[in-house]
């Protein structure tokens, strides 16, 4: 009986898959992405960096800034939307044709790009009656015109309230596939958790679990949107923001639906951009970045080219000070010794995890690693994290 439930388990919640988490995903409304867009967004946040630097200097406290410009002027972005929903509307049939054939050849050109986003895709309409016509035939059109389906690509599907919608997905990713001529399981969701009965059902149940268990590894990751929950829960206008409670409380139960089955979680947006108050804007968002890495939000949604830098600063200091502390503790734990600390095996699989994702990012380089403590190799790294047999000739 508990072979059953061992074997379940496994399949359930299998870790993680290797995959290398982006720090954020960038929204781009469609009728305005064009093939140019990542250097784009880059140039402007660069020119808004340089702009306000001694602000950023002020708040940059590992000295990440010239990290970050270069990360602005070599890939500023890892992961880009092209939205078909809130951010380009409801238009005439004709037009979003057009504009979904413009975005297929744009994601074409950026997974050729050398600098340009290593994932990228659409969030195309919802799965209501009176929007997933449009949203299909959105997606189709955008996959014919980049000439099938992008390295990296994914589409975004927002205002998933029941787990037959997700259903109805793997659904349509099999006929897509069949039809296409595609591999079994090439294309990849990722679920918007943007209303309160995503998150508790009339029947007292929390969906998303069983979003997750019925997508048959389809899913990648659930993304929240900040203002149509908060909106959907009564929320006045003023008070809407990624920090609310409320907001909080949804982040969690989606935290907890996708621990350890492999599927990310992506922090939603805010509405203030650097525009009219752009030092106000930078550091209100390099505040929430810094508080959704401290809740375990490794990946958060940007709307605007100046997001980028917050964005990066903030994650490369989160990640500096978090490796300066993780490394000697992983080192006493490998010896066995004790620095104050006596760290279980949970812990060192957290810490590890920690060190993986700021190397990732590019917080810390592998040499720069390397320099800390030779002992703590990838492999090791990886190891730990599993919880696998630590390989003997690296100790």
């Amino acid at each position: 009986m508990l072979d059953t439930v061992d074997a379940e388990l496994r399949t359930r919640y299998p870790g993680p898959d290797g995959r290398v988490q982006p720090i954020h995903t960038a929204y781009v409304p469609a009728d305005r992405a064009t093939a140019a867009t990542p250097a784009e967004w880059g140039a402007t946040a660069i020119e808004l960096l340089d702009r306000h630097h001694d602000l950023l200097a002020g708040i940059d406290r590992t000295a990440a800034l010239p990290t970050v410009r270069s990360q602005l002027a070599q890939r500023p972005i890892q992961d880009l939307r092209i939205d078909f929903e809130d951010g380009y509307g409801f238009r005439a049939d004709a037009e979003e044709d057009e504009a979904a054939t413009d975005a297929g050849a744009a994601l074409a050109e950026w997974a050729k790009q050398p600098g340009g986003p290593t994932s990228l895709g659409i969030r195309m309409k919802g799965l209501a009656g009176t929007e997933r016509n449009r949203a299909l035939r959105t997606l189709e059109l955008v996959l014919d015109a980049a000439g099938g389906v992008p390295p990296g690509f994914v589409f975004t599907v927002p205002k998933i309230r029941a787990a037959e919608q997700a259903s109805a997905l793997v659904a349509l990713c099999d006929g897509l596939e069949r039809g296409s001529g595609l591999a079994a399981g090439t294309l990849r969701f990722e679920l918007q958790i943007e209303s309160p009965q995503a998150i508790i059902a009339a029947d007292g149940s929390a969906p998303i679990a069983k979003m997750l268990s019925v997508s048959e590894g389809r899913c990648s990751a659930l993304h929240f949107g900040t203002y149509d929950y908060t909106a959907a829960c009564g929320i006045a206008a003023p008070d809407q923001a990624l920090d609310h409670p409320a907001a909080d409380y949804a982040k969690s139960v989606m935290q907890v639906a996708a621990a350890q089955t492999g599927v990310w979680v992506c922090d939603g947006s805010t509405q203030i951009v650097p525009d009219r108050d752009p030092e106000s804007a930078l550091r209100n968002h390099h505040r929430l970045v810094g508080r959704a890495l401290r809740l375990g939000y490794y990946q958060g949604w940007d709307m605007h080219p100046g997001h980028l830098i917050t964005r990066w600063l903030a994650t490369y200091e989160f990640f500096r000070r978090a490796i300066d502390v993780a490394v000697p503790r992983l080192v006493a734990y490998l010896d066995r010794r004790s620095g104050g600390v006596m760290d279980e095996p949970a812990t060192a699989e957290a810490l590890a995890a920690t060190v993986l994702r700021g190397v990732n990012c590019g917080a810390r380089t592998a040499d720069e690693l390397r320099a800390l403590a030779p002992v703590l190799t990838p492999e090791v790294l990886r190891a730990l994290v599993a919880r696998a047999p630590i390989p003997q000739e690296t100790l």
